[in-house]
């Protein structure tokens, strides 16, 4: 099949963007480098191009109900305007997917979801067949920019965007979002990213994405903000070691061994793979999530496997320099029976032993809700 583009395709190669394929799209991975761009979004502000992301729609009576049966956090308890994180689950408690849920009403529900994952949860919650619920796939229509940085609001403000909703914008909390109606169309504008830092997404119409992100560009220039590539997103998600759908969660792993039991809400009424989760819950999940530092100059990758005194243990789920923190580390899941206190860990670096210690996670601490 060919590679999907986004609205701002062509801004991208314009840019100098060193395109690939990524999630059936074709994405910048970077444009200056990966190290300079991860700086500037810790520093300033960085623009992303997140267009691939999947927006559904679940409206009508019941919608937040039926979004409740979906996933494992508590959809019920969102109030009006607030964003929850959550997984949503098999009956074998494992992950399908990592997302978001918006709530506008207890009759409208916006999910954004991972690009690999679009088709495989909207078939899945349409074959759930909801009495009085429409499903709706709006990612082709949508557009999706990430403004993300210390300065992101800074630039937001400027801009005609933020206009509308300006008061709001300016106590906006994490986790909320606010949206109006501009030209017959909506708007969305919400405190969320996936860096670590303060930043905005925006959603829009996939037509008036181009004319944003100029916007955006034109107003933040004396900000230093610039366009920023996959390349970098990966490694300002890692320091804060926020998950990686394929990498920490898969059909294979379950949110309580990922480190997410924070979004598992057992004690709410039924949802799909409660029961698998709470007989996981009663025994211990089997593998744990946990942070190494590789001692030395290798970097340790994704399928890596980790050792300890020699016997396997698990393997490496992301891994890469942290350019923040000038160091080689690591996420991997172990088997639960390790002891992260002793010592003796490596990672297996194409059959030689890397040596490696444990490290708290996460690497580095999150300022998205400052």
């Amino acid at each position: 099949m060919e590679p999907k583009k986004t609205p701002l395709y062509e801004a991208h190669v314009a840019a100098g963007g060193r395109i690939v394929p990524f999630a059936g799209f074709l994405m910048p991975v970077s444009f200056e480098g990966i190290v300079a761009e991860h700086a500037r979004v810790r520093t300033a502000v960085g623009l992303f191009d997140v267009s691939h992301m999947g927006e559904i729609s679940i409206t009508g009576p019941g919608a937040a109900a039926f979004t409740d049966g979906v996933v494992t956090n508590s959809v019920a308890k969102l109030e009006v305007g607030q964003i929850c994180y959550t997984v949503a689950c098999n009956e074998r408690g494992t992950v399908l997917d990592d997302l978001l849920v918006y709530k506008f009403s207890d009759e409208r529900i916006l999910l954004v979801v991972n690009a690999v994952n679009v088709g495989k949860i909207f078939g899945h919650l349409k074959g759930l067949k909801a009495s009085g619920v429409e499903i709706r796939d709006l990612t082709a229509a949508t557009g999706q920019i990430a403004v993300q940085g210390p300065r992101s609001r800074e630039l937001l403000m400027r801009t005609g965007l933020a206009k509308p909703v300006k008061d709001t914008l300016a106590g906006l909390g994490y986790y909320r979002f606010v949206s109006y109606e501009s030209r017959g169309s909506e708007i969305i504008i919400s405190r969320t990213g996936y860096t670590g830092e303060l930043g905005f997404e925006i959603y829009l119409p996939a037509g008036r994405t181009m004319d944003a992100w100029k916007e955006l560009l034109a107003a933040g220039a004396d900000l230093g903000v610039a366009p920023i590539g996959l390349g970098a997103r990966d490694t300002l998600r890692f320091e804060p070691c926020f998950c990686l759908y394929g990498h920490e969660l898969d059909e294979e792993t379950s949110p309580l061994e990922a480190g997410l039991s924070w979004l598992v809400k057992l004690a709410k009424e039924d949802f799909l793979g409660r029961e698998a989760l709470l007989k996981e819950k009663e025994r211990g999940p089997a593998r744990k999530l946990a942070g190494l530092e590789v001692v030395g100059r290798q970097i340790a990758r994704q399928g890596f496997g980790v050792l300890q005194g020699g016997r396997s243990i698990g393997a490496v789920t992301s891994g890469t320099f942290a350019p923040t923190l000038a160091r080689s580390l690591a996420l991997a899941l172990v088997s639960s029976a390790t002891k992260l206190d002793g010592g003796g860990f490596a990672i297996d670096v194409r059959g030689k032993a890397a040596e490696a210690k444990i490290v708290p996670i996460p690497f580095y601490r999150s300022r998205a809700a400052d």
